[in-house]
């Protein structure tokens, strides 16, 4: 069992959304490659116009903190203008009693 903690308190949900447009994946997966952050699942889907992503990346090889993943993460999110929000697994699981 401590495995499991210890592999899910390297990994992070984050989601996105916003009005559609080209570049949004490429710039949210560009900023998560830049600090070696894995991804692990990922899922879109494009509502009449609405565009929204689900992602689960293994941040345990990243050369950045969690703190400072969010912090670029928000500024990416106004230069999109989107949404994103980025928790750990832990905490959404406990959240939406996953």
């Amino acid at each position: 069992m401590a495995a499991h903690n210890e592999a899910t308190q390297d990994r992070a949900i984050i989601t996105v959304l916003g009005s559609d447009r080209s570049g949004i994946v490429a710039a949210v997966t560009g900023a998560l490659a830049e600090h070696d952050a894995n991804i692990l699942d990922i899922s879109q889907t494009i509502l009449q116009g609405i565009f929204t992503m689900t992602m689960l990346v293994d941040l345990g090889s990243a050369h950045i903190g969690f703190a400072d993943l969010q912090q670029q993460l928000a500024e990416l999110s106004d230069e999109l203008g989107v949404q994103i929000s980025m928790q750990r697994e832990e905490v959404f699981k406990f959240m939406y009693r996953l």
